[in-house]
């Protein structure tokens, strides 16, 4: 990449034309910035969206999420995965509403639960005009290609020299633009397995395409496999209403959440009819699901049933929605 200047005002002529119209970029409000942050690790932004809107039309503060009941909340996110993102934006948000106020630094907000540099940066870059470039996988991609970056984008070490060319690259007049601009271009153009070069503003100062090698970067080593696993849910019915099994606090993921009993963890359930099978992937999981009908058992401790008509409004996880809806 040559000519930074240059390469900047071209990113920032090109994003205000080519960005997308998504509801965090109609706001500064901090609150609703850190939502959507959290939100977004390790989701896509269509299904973001709605689950936005409805968690800040319930919440439109940091003061009515810190008082809410965590049931009430972990319901409003059931289906979006990933539930430690929430209670951490819960505990953010009782911090905030105790110290009567969102932080205004980048360092105060770097100590907020489940906020990390890159979710800090971008806070006070588009709220409070910081001058502190994000680095996200996206930008990661993008930078790897703009300065043919030949080391594993997973090492630290290559992280840091990114993130250096990132701060290079940014207009400290326009931070919020910059880094939104260079998100946008990996998200949109600079895409994993088939980037739109023609498209894109820096296509004429890239290096991984003057050297024809924008196919092959941005290096990442072998990620370990996943781990394929088998499991049979079941659901057991009884006068309109189903059994379900709460996650224990001391399991280490999704405690308190609701789900269907595992076959295994019900050994005085007779598996019936198989109603249907489906694949669900967690992290580096991948479970293949089998979901029998079963005959009404008393339910263990633990355990407790539930009207259909209550489901909505419970915490429940995941795979059980899935697998409940192979029921006929």
């Amino acid at each position: 990449m040559t000519k930074l200047r240059l390469a900047t005002r071209l990113l920032l002529d090109w994003y205000r034309t080519a960005r997308r119209d998504l509801p965090w970029r109609r706001t500064r409000d901090p609150w609703h910035i850190l939502v959507s942050e959290i939100m977004l690790q390790q989701t896509r932004v269509p299904v973001v969206i709605p689950y936005y809107e409805r968690l800040l039309a319930r919440y439109p503060g940091a003061r009515e999420l810190a008082a809410a009941p965590e049931p009430e909340f972990l319901a409003l996110w059931s289906g979006l995965g990933y539930y430690a993102r929430a209670r951490n934006l819960q505990r953010a948000a009782r911090i905030i509403a105790g110290r009567g106020c969102f932080p205004a630094t980048y360092e105060e907000i770097r100590t907020l639960p489940g906020v990390g540099d890159y979710t800090a940066a971008a806070i006070a870059s588009i709220c409070h005009g910081l001058p502190y470039a994000v680095l996200d996988g996206n930008v990661l991609r993008v930078l790897a290609r703009a300065f043919a970056e030949k080391g594993d984008i997973g090492s630290a070490s290559v992280r840091v020299r990114l993130r250096e060319q990132a701060q290079r690259l940014l207009d400290p007049r326009r931070p919020a633009d910059f880094n939104q601009a260079l998100m946008e271009l990996g998200a949109t153009v600079c895409t994993p397995k088939s980037p739109q070069c023609l498209l894109c503003p820096w296509r004429d100062h890239c290096a991984a395409r003057s050297l024809g090698r924008e196919l092959e970067l941005p290096v990442k080593l072998r990620r370990r496999d996943p781990v394929r696993l088998a499991i049979q849910l079941l659901i057991v019915e009884k006068k309109g209403q189903v059994l379900l099994r709460q996650r224990g606090s001391a399991e280490p993921q999704m405690a308190g959440f609701w789900e269907l009993p595992e076959a295994r963890l019900l050994p005085s359930a007779v598996p019936g009819r198989l109603l249907g099978s489906f694949k669900h992937s967690i992290t580096r999981h991948d479970y293949t699901v089998e979901v029998f009908s079963a005959a009404a058992v008393k339910a263990p401790r633990g355990y407790r049933w539930f009207a259909w008509t209550e489901l909505d409004s419970i915490p429940l996880a995941t795979m059980s929605r899935k697998a409940i809806a192979c029921r006929p």
